[in-house]
């Protein structure tokens, strides 16, 4: 006789078999069978407050784990409820395992309460959905995992009906080999290859492809044998150490950065996108190059269709495997010769000053210079994203975490808690604006029942901020932006942890002094004034 085993079961043991080891979500009984399964399997289910929190929880994890995050919703408003945080995976290429559980089709011919087509709403923001079937659960399982992270990673979701997750069956499970990385050959490859040996003044972007494909070294060791200058998406910050003579540092959203940057990469004879993703970027980066006249390389995960940018020459390659065919048996090269590298990275810095007396940049500053440089830091949407995204220096990959694509608030602070579940002798930090850390305060009891020591700094202006600002530009009446001033740290506390508020360099140090040290979490909430973000990015 075959071993026999829930259908439940054999998805919870694939699941654990990929490397998953924490689930996230809220219970209900339509999934009470797969959370059982989940913990037998040896992936511990952590209860939150809210499905949306429980998702961006579940994708800290895989920032640190490399694999993939888990979120279990029930039937109807559970699933529901994970809908921004779904979204924000599809865009910002995270691979999520999504587990809602359903009601039988039987049992949904008659009966209406709660029922909806979960796969209907999610099929928009999913690489892929499925129904499991009782004999069809490992291999389902499979497929799922294997599209959440090939070509460029997502979410995937599979609806379990109830009676499905207990029926009992065989195993006989079946694995898709991995594919092996693909690397440019042929004419195209040595055309390349020449051009890398003729140029003078080459630029990298690289993004988040490069975090996918694991080749973070590779691409430091090309860009330091010929010479070329660096800029990063948001995500991908630290591939190149951001102190190192060829790091330009982050670019997506800042006009400030983008008035030196642009301008440069249009100088450049040859520009590298290794890996890069422009869902990443604002529309000032659309077409900023013109292949008429420059030569661009374009390696990435997946076909071009968003044509934010076209290219030369096209590989949709794996870029560590892509990187060393380009450049094996090449002479190491000099360039930007003419000093336009240096006169770039100076006026960056002149941009994004660290000298202020008090104020979002000040706070960011202290807070780097206070925290070692291991820590995991995460930041919410908002105007402090912008401005933290440029003065926050990454010394390696993952060490900060955002939402880059979708670019939703309430991201920060459950980011911050997946990290540190995952990495719990890791700093980790997290930055909010006081708006989006109040969509998310409920998870703070979270924070407690963890009992790991996250620090949560809040820079509170009563305001929203960025909103605000366009608001102004706009020359448009005040209106919904603005809101009264709360006591962070007191609710830090409320909630069992430790609270500061501070209103100056020193007191910010001290507080993220204790905090490094403090039994539970900490709240650190900032005063800066209304309009501390004009001119600041």
């Amino acid at each position: 006789m075959p071993e026999m085993k829930r259908a439940a079961d054999l998805v919870a043991e694939r699941l654990y078999e990929a490397g998953c080891r924490h689930a996230f979500g809220m219970p209900g009984g339509e999934v009470l069978t797969l959370v059982d399964a989940l913990e037998k399997a040896g992936i511990e289910f952590v209860l939150c407050k809210h499905e949306n929190a429980a998702a961006f929880m579940a994708e800290g994890v895989h920032h640190v784990t490399g694999a993939p995050g888990i979120l279990v919703a029930t039937v109807g408003p559970g699933a529901m409820n994970g809908v921004n945080a779904i979204a924000n995976a599809h865009q910002d290429r995270v691979p999520l395992i999504v587990l809602t559980g359903c009601v039988d089709a039987d049992e949904a011919l008659t009966y209406t309460h709660q029922v909806l087509d979960h796969r209907k709403v999610f099929e928009e923001i999913t690489k892929a959905t499925f129904t499991l079937t009782a004999q069809g659960a490992d291999t389902i399982t499979d497929k799922a995992l294997g599209i959440a992270m090939e070509g460029r990673w997502g979410p995937v979701q599979i609806d379990v009906p109830i009676s499905v997750a207990d029926q009992q069956v065989a195993i006989s499970p079946r694995r898709r080999r991995a594919a092996s990385p693909v690397a440019p050959a042929g004419a195209d490859l040595q055309t390349a290859r020449d051009w890398i040996a003729a140029a003078e003044r080459p630029v990298m972007i690289v993004g988040l492809d490069v975090l996918q494909d694991g080749s973070a070294a590779q691409a430091q060791s090309f860009a330091e044998k010929f010479a070329i200058p660096v800029i990063t998406t948001y995500k991908a910050k630290g591939v190149l150490p951001e102190d190192h003579p060829l790091a330009l540092g982050g670019a997506g959203l800042s006009p400030k950065a983008d008035k030196h940057l642009i301008p440069f990469l249009q100088k450049a004879d040859l520009v590298l996108c290794i890996g890069y993703d422009p869902i990443e970027m604002r529309t000032g980066w659309r077409e900023i190059w013109d292949p008429s006249r420059q030569r661009v390389i374009d390696i990435h995960a997946d076909v071009n269709h968003h044509y934010m940018h076209q290219a030369s020459l096209s590989f949709v390659a794996d870029t560590g495997s892509s990187l060393a065919a380009l450049g094996d048996g090449l002479n190491a090269t000099e360039s930007w010769l003419d000093g336009g590298l240096q006169k770039v990275k100076s006026a960056l810095a002149e941009a994004f000053p660290t000298d202020q007396e008090w104020g979002p940049a000040a706070v960011i500053d202290e807070a780097r210079r206070a925290l070692p440089p291991e820590t995991i830091a995460t930041v919410d949407s908002g105007a402090h994203r912008i401005l933290l995204s440029q003065m926050w220096a990454c010394p390696s990959p993952k060490t900060l975490l955002q939402s880059s694509g979708l670019c939703t608030m309430g991201v920060a602070v459950p980011l911050a808690m997946g990290a540190k579940y995952a990495a719990p002798d890791r700093p980790v930090v997290s930055f909010s604006g006081d708006a989006g850390f109040l969509m998310v305060a409920g998870e703070m009891s979270t924070a407690k029942e963890m009992g790991l020591n996250t620090i949560f700094v809040v820079f509170v202006d009563r305001s929203l901020a960025l909103i605000e600002l366009k608001q102004r530009q706009r020359q448009m009446k005040n209106a919904g932006v603005d809101f009264d001033q709360h006591d962070f740290a007191e609710i830090g506390r409320a909630f069992g942890g430790h609270g500061h508020t501070v209103t100056s360099r020193s007191a910010l140090r001290a507080a993220l002094n204790e905090a490094q040290q403090a039994e539970g979490f900490t709240v650190i909430a900032a005063m800066i004034d209304r309009k501390a973000y004009d001119g600041a990015f």
